[in-house]
């Protein structure tokens, strides 16, 4: 199967449950979400004048929506050219899954990789069952596109970005009727602002969840 990707880097897992952990990172081009705090607005429009050849989005590029048509065997192949190392694959966008993942997840799987999808919660989730799902619930956003419970249930982690005590409440009845109890929750302050990080370690620390910082924003890496 083809993916439309954007970019390929190996870098360090910067928030969430794998904080810290090298990971190898496919950003996926397309998402019609319409998140206004996104940073990878490039990724948005999948536009037939921006498509590439493979060999020129294993690379960062944050600047303009260029894309190009990937297998997970040609993936794969650019990870060895590139001599990456690590063992953890990140599948982000954009919205990565508005593509069936499950041969990318499958086939990455069957090589030694592990593999993580980070999504809006807005498609279904089709991918190994091994696969790490990590949800982000994005709520009432400009694409109008609702959160579906099918991947809320699916999550292994639900990281929700807050600034407000709204943005509790909102989670709050996103999680009404889901079972939590073996999933990790992670509230994270939107744009590391001092009220929103005090906001998120309250409630992290009343309700025994997880507080996820940026912390390759700190970091200054991608």
């Amino acid at each position: 199967m083809n993916y439309p990707v954007n970019e390929v880097f190996e870098t360090i897992q910067g928030e969430g449950v794998f904080t810290g952990v090298p990971a190898i990172f496919v950003r996926l081009q397309g998402c019609p979400v319409g998140c206004a705090w996104c940073d990878t607005k490039q990724t948005w429009d999948v536009l037939e004048a921006n498509k590439v050849e493979p060999a020129q989005v294993i690379t960062v590029d944050g600047t303009i929506g260029r894309w190009a048509e990937h297998t997970a065997q040609s993936l794969i192949a650019a990870f060895n050219a590139k001599g990456f190392t690590a063992r953890h694959v990140v599948i982000t966008g954009g919205e990565p899954c508005m593509y069936d993942l499950r041969d990318l997840t499958q086939t990455l799987h069957s090589q030694g990789f592990a593999t993580q999808i980070e999504t809006s919660g807005t498609f279904e989730v089709l991918c190994a069952d091994d696969t790490w799902v990590t949800v982000s619930p994005k709520v009432n956003m400009k694409g109008g596109y609702k959160v579906l419970t099918h991947a809320l249930n699916r999550a292994n982690e639900i990281k929700h970005p807050i600034a407000t005590e709204n943005h509790i409440v909102e989670l709050d009845n996103l999680l009404q009727d889901i079972d939590i109890s073996a999933k990790t929750i992670c509230l994270q302050p939107i744009s590391q602002k001092p009220r929103a990080t005090e906001l998120a370690m309250k409630v992290c620390i009343a309700r025994n969840w997880r507080l996820s910082i940026q912390t390759h924003k700190y970091l200054n890496i991608d």
